[in-house]
């Protein structure tokens, strides 16, 4: 059984939060979209509150006004059991509603299941309301990255603030050994997770060992200054096509100046360092480095095996493993069912968490995904071996 006062703490400390990312905001960084994966700041803050309105205001709230008609077709994504919608590259042309009106838009709709949620609600809206939670907790690290992008690709590196940065790893790289056996993966028992990381099963493992820490600058540095950007032995075949046609030298916000390697930060533009965890990077970029190295990635499997025994959660990490569905897997009805099951392919599994995962919104059955050729959200390696 949900508790309804707990959830009712966490939808409106979810929404806040949503809110505190964009604080640092000019009203003009609201609206760019750079590239078609990158959503305008405005546009994340529509869709979130869209699919509260969407899938549990509108069905289940007695005489619920929709704040707009034309909101629905603004802020849906995908979901085309849910009407026409704005095609995805051109939601950086929207400079109308403005700003103003969106927020609006959302403190109407926090407003409204604020109330729904005080007249004890059905336990269905009660776990309805928890997915749109672990929704907006997803948009809320996609908007660091989108704004880390449209602020990173300004002329002028603008700062946005402290917040979301690496730590130092340690130095020294050291590998935990995993038994050759059968395993359990997948989740279990009444915490929340996502319909992907069912249903439970058993995977065989041969033994192998996995870093216990991500691979740093300095270390990436030294694959870069051997030619491990020129060298095609070390690329997958589509890999070695995508760093050539798009003339990919160094990890995403990496720029030489004066012989010497800088990056844009959220803090501004800096030096790179050596100890912090590189950022940024594509699978195939990934996959080249374990590669030089003489080693792998690790399968998500093997990750979520040792998941126990290494650190995660500065960023998320690519595997060797494609985003498929686990046995026995089921998509809900309507929309809903389109939440993860209809990208199952050409994607690639990430594991862990990064700086800009939410607190609490983590768990080793996570199972996030992206095409190989992404570098712009918080990515990092793990080598196995």
């Amino acid at each position: 059984m949900t508790n309804r006062n707990q959830l009712i703490t966490r939808f409106l400390e979810t929404r806040a939060q949503t809110e505190q990312i964009c604080s640092p905001l000019e009203t003009e960084d609201y609206v760019p979209q750079p590239i078609v994966d990158v959503s305008p700041p405005k546009w994340h803050l529509g869709h979130t509150t869209w699919f509260f309105e969407q899938f549990i205001l509108s069905p289940h709230k007695e005489n619920y006004l929709n704040f707009h008609d034309d909101f629905s077709y603004l802020f849906n994504s995908y979901y085309n059991n849910a009407g026409d919608r704005v095609l995805r590259p051109n939601r950086g042309l929207m400079s109308r509603p403005p700003v103003k009106e969106v927020y609006e838009y959302r403190h109407y709709v926090t407003e409204q299941l604020h109330l729904l949620l005080k007249t004890g609600p059905s336990e269905e809206v009660l776990k309805l309301v928890e997915l749109g939670i672990n929704h907006e907790q997803q948009h809320q690290e996609l908007l660091v990255y989108d704004i880390k992008y449209i602020l990173g690709n300004q002329p002028t590196f603008p700062i946005y603030g402290d917040g979301f940065q690496t730590l130092k790893e340690d130095i020294s790289l050291e590998f935990q050994p995993v038994m050759e056996g059968n395993y359990q993966i997948g989740a279990t028992g009444d915490d929340f997770h996502f319909d992907n990381e069912l249903g439970r099963h058993t995977v065989f493992l041969p033994a192998y060992q996995i870093a216990k820490r991500l691979v740093t600058n300095g270390e990436y540095l030294e694959f870069m200054q051997h030619g491990g950007y020129e060298d095609f032995n070390l690329w997958l075949s589509e890999g070695w096509d995508f760093i050539n046609e798009q003339d990919i030298k160094a990890p995403l916000y990496w720029h030489q100046k004066d012989g010497e390697w800088f990056n844009y930060t959220l803090k501004g533009f800096e030096k790179v360092s050596p100890e912090l965890p590189v950022q940024h990077v594509s699978f195939y970029e990934a996959l080249a480095y374990a590669e030089w190295k003489g080693m792998r990635l690790p399968t998500e499997f093997e990750w979520e095996v040792a998941a126990d025994h290494i650190d995660w959660g500065q960023l998320w990490e690519w595997t060797y493993s494609a985003y498929q569905p686990y046995p026995n897997f089921s998509k809900a009805p309507g929309a809903l069912g389109e939440y993860n099951g209809k990208f199952m392919i050409n994607q690639n599994v990430l594991r862990g968490a990064s700086k800009a995962t939410p607190l609490g919104h983590s768990r080793k059955t996570y199972r996030n995904f992206f095409a190989a050729p992404s570098r712009w959200l918080f990515s990092g390696i793990r080598l196995a071996k």
